[in-house]
């Protein structure tokens, strides 16, 4: 068993074109279409994958889109285990308009899972043996899902020794959070959803995590900003790192991209610092590209030279 393990209970394929122009009522044509394996544990997964790191994605899906999933992961040579379910794994889609370069994105909800499904899932998970040492919780619960899903994960992964790295938001976030995982991955925009605070300063936010922290609901936080970089939070230290200059093409896959250069980083025993440096270089990496692609493993290291933290 590999000693990295991600989850993914809502997967998807990503499906990325362009548009000369978005306008409603008209036929748009659209440029040829990319697809790339979508959904937050299997990118993280793919980072681990194209870092050298040994990785196991578990995912549960169903259908003919399950089935083309698996080819795509297949075809990247990553390990997998799908889990099967009654119900049609979803399409997500993007549309870049080109004459103003902005992104839209465009999320299905997925399928509805039945309880059988997802406590077959916890099931599972709860039998690898030996334990993975990483287990990485990433992406939305799909309808029918029990919101503390997460939290129950947690609390089976941690009695085998598991570090367990949630990347979630919402009801699932705050489910999971007095179960203590060991680091989690929230944007601003979701440390906001979950305080209900407006943290409009860097100030606000470092105070907010710090809390979260300190009251023990997590060892660490990697707060991502946007364009403003991101910010590590632990008991000992804060750490602060702007976003690298670079092209955007995509910001999908950034945030995964993140999570998975730090746990790559930190099973090769990193400490959290240095390894909150592979994080943002590989989500340097992954804005260069369309759709889903994510970077390689020789551009997340050359970006890796460029993280400035402080």
């Amino acid at each position: 068993m590999p000693e990295i393990v991600t989850l993914t209970v809502n997967p998807a394929i990503d499906i990325a074109t362009s548009v000369e122009r978005l306008t409603d009522t008209h036929k748009m044509r659209c440029t040829p279409a990319r697809c790339d394996p979508g959904g937050g544990g299997i990118n993280v997964a793919r980072v681990v994958h194209r870092l050298g790191g040994e990785c196991l994605a578990i995912y549960l899906a169903g259908g003919p889109v399950a089935e083309r999933l698996g080819r795509l992961l297949s075809a990247e040579g990553l390990p997998f285990v799908a889990l099967g379910i009654e119900g049609e794994t979803r399409e997500n889609f993007s549309v870049t308009e080109l004459c103003s370069q902005r992104e839209f994105r465009f999320v299905m909800p997925g399928p509805v899972l039945s309880e059988a499904e997802w406590q077959r899932c916890l099931d599972y998970l709860d039998a690898l043996r030996p334990a993975p040492r990483y287990l990485v919780l990433s992406g939305s619960l799909p309808l029918g899902v029990a919101e503390d899903f997460y939290a129950r994960v947690i609390d089976r992964a941690k009695v085998h020794g598991c570090r367990v790295v949630l990347d979630a938001s919402g009801p699932a976030l705050r489910a999971a959070l007095p179960h203590a995982p060991y680091l989690i991955k929230p944007s601003l925009n979701e440390l906001r959803q979950l305080t209900g605070r407006a943290l409009e300063t860097e100030a606000d936010c470092m105070q907010t995590a710090q809390e979260i922290v300190r009251n023990g609901h997590a060892h660490a936080i990697a707060l991502t900003l946007g364009a403003g970089g991101a910010m590590l939070v632990t008991q000992e230290e804060v750490v602060r790192s702007g976003a690298i200059a670079t092209s955007i093409v995509s910001t999908i896959g950034a945030g995964d991209s993140l999570v998975g250069g730090m746990v790559w980083a930190l099973n090769r025993n990193a400490q959290m610092r240095e390894a909150f440096r592979y994080g943002m270089a590989a989500a340097a990496a992954a804005l260069p590209h369309a759709g889903t692609e994510l970077g390689s493993a020789a551009e997340i290291e050359q970006r890796y030279a460029e993280v400035s933290v402080s």
